[in-house]
């Protein structure tokens, strides 16, 4: 059988890992390439190269005899580390995206997508909490809050002029707060859906019941399972529709809501201590209009069913994790 040769960058990641995964299924012969492999489980990839894709040779090399590429490779995390990795994430992500697109050219892939983010979307937009929904149109008079949005914007910009001069069809996502198990649930690249799972797991098995909050748990955040995720990239991937695309619930609740829903799937009440610490934006929500419209995707994954599957994955890990702490 003649597989059609696909490449994830990024594979050693989150939504990469479990994108692979997800094409395997569907039959595709699957090269993964990060600088790292993936941490919880073996990757599904029928080849996994571990390469620095911030080099030119590397990104060559990945992408020789592909047909299409998943470009997801990215330097990020969650608040805690893109309010304050500015300069490492705008160098890293804008080398990395350059030279996987140059080298996608080079080795004539025939369809190529881009993993963006809401973070390009501008600050102005986002100062309430009861935000009007983020449409795709919104992006422009740009104003990303961060260096994260700036570099996803930048490749947007780039991937539309090089629609101009290439035989290559592009696809770009717009994704809206990606959750799920296998990904960073502990330090400052974890988001809030992992944070806060591990927080109240070991809130609830050290008896504490009392967690901390950035800020006064008031903004605002629409959160997409990782399931809904990674069957929107391939729709859309495989779609004729060739501008960004919000990938995201249209669900919107506040963090301290988010914490509230987590611990009902824990089984404790929790009191919530508010902290200083990095926010983001005050209020972000997805649009699904034209994703709806475009190309029939709609997120199937509840808030709550998702959540449950998390948080029962990492209270496993911070229960070895206690363990370990006192066997010490």
């Amino acid at each position: 059988m003649n597989k059609k040769r696909v490449l994830v960058t990024g594979a050693g990641g989150f939504i990469g890992h479990h994108l692979v995964t997800y094409l395997k299924k569907k039959g595709y012969w699957v090269r993964g390439v990060d600088i790292k492999l993936p941490e919880f489980e073996a990757s599904a990839a029928d080849e996994f190269l571990q390469l620095d894709l911030r080099y030119f040779s590397n990104a060559l090399i990945a992408t020789q005899g592909i047909s299409e590429v998943y470009a997801l490779a990215a330097d990020m995390g969650g608040m805690g580390y893109i309010s304050f990795k500015h300069s490492e994430i705008l160098y890293n992500n804008t080398l990395i995206n350059t030279y996987t697109l140059e080298a996608s050219k080079v080795n004539k892939v025939s369809r190529y997508f881009f993993a963006s983010s809401a973070c390009v979307y501008p600050e102005y937009k986002q100062l309430r909490a009861k935000v009007t929904p983020l449409k795709e149109e919104d992006a422009f008079p740009a104003d990303p809050q961060d260096a994260y949005g700036w570099e996803k914007l930048m490749t947007e910009i780039m991937l539309k002029y090089s629609a101009e001069s290439s035989k290559t069809e592009y696809r770009i996502a717009r994704f809206h707060n990606i959750f799920g198990p296998l990904g960073t649930w502990d330090g400052e690249r974890a988001k809030a859906p992992a944070s806060l799972s591990r927080k109240i797991a070991y809130a609830k098995l050290t008896n504490t019941n009392e967690i901390e909050i950035w800020g006064d748990g008031k903004q605002t955040r629409s959160f997409c399972y990782v399931d809904d995720c990674v069957r929107g990239i391939d729709m859309l991937m495989h779609s004729n529709y060739k501008e960004p695309l919000n990938i995201g619930q249209d669900r919107i609740v506040t963090i301290n809501e988010l914490a509230d829903i987590i611990a009902d799937i824990a089984g404790i009440k929790i009191k919530k201590v508010h902290i200083p610490g990095p926010q983001g934006v005050r209020g972000r929500n997805s649009d699904n209009s034209r994703v709806t419209k475009e190309i029939r995707w709609k997120p199937k994954v509840s808030l709550e069913r998702g959540l449950e599957s998390t948080y029962k994955w990492i209270e496993k890990l911070v229960r070895d994790q206690i363990k370990l702490e006192q066997n010490a």
